[in-house]
């Protein structure tokens, strides 16, 4: 990876992955694709995992006639036993990667810490290039980004999870029914080798 930038994944309309919650009324679908395993990782210069995030890819596919805001979008993660994570903020992740700790290696004591790293441009355009920042999907289209996720101290955090989204509002501002998609169809899915 080093010296190539980061390229985000083509979405696919959201009803072609496995986790994903179809409204046909309101014609908007909504996935989520973890970036759960080593081989999808590769994409990233950075290791998410290495630093306790769990990257999600999301698409939200609008197959109506008129744009769906996502502006107020909000997402939760709703682990099997009973954590409710929202995703890391950018400065959430620049903190992490640039001071990350070791388990065990806390001290009591209020001694001045080294900076133990900083967080390169090349990574702050990775995440800034990667994030789910649109606003708005147009008509017969599909938006995509990741979210992370801090999952550095839950065990099997996809297994049993749902993943809760609201705020996805009309053309004329109505909040469209919430989304729930369960994380189990991603899991239990067939890999492509």
């Amino acid at each position: 990876m080093a010296g190539k930038g980061f390229v985000k994944p083509v979405a696919k309309p959201a009803f072609n992955y496995p986790a994903h919650d179809l409204h046909r009324d309101e014609q908007v679908t909504i996935a989520a694709d973890p970036y759960d395993t080593p081989d999808k990782a590769k994409i990233f210069s950075i290791n998410f995992a290495e630093h306790g995030f769990l990257p999600i890819f999301f698409v939200v596919t609008n197959d109506g006639d008129q744009p769906v805001s996502i502006i107020n979008m909000r997402i939760t993660l709703m682990t099997s036993k009973g954590s409710k994570l929202t995703p890391v903020d950018t400065d959430g992740l620049y903190r992490r990667l640039s001071n990350p700790s070791k388990p065990g290696t806390n001290v009591p004591l209020p001694f001045p810490r080294k900076v133990k790293g900083t967080v390169t441009k090349q990574e702050m355009d990775e995440i800034e290039s990667s994030r789910f920042a649109a606003k708005a999907v147009e008509p017969h289209g599909s938006q995509a980004g990741f979210f992370y996720f801090d999952v550095a101290d839950i065990d099997s955090p996809l297994r049993g999870a749902t993943i809760d989204i609201s705020g996805v509002d009309d053309a004329k501002g109505t909040e469209l029914i919430f989304f729930e998609i369960d994380v189990d169809k991603y899991l239990d899915a067939p890999r492509n080798p």
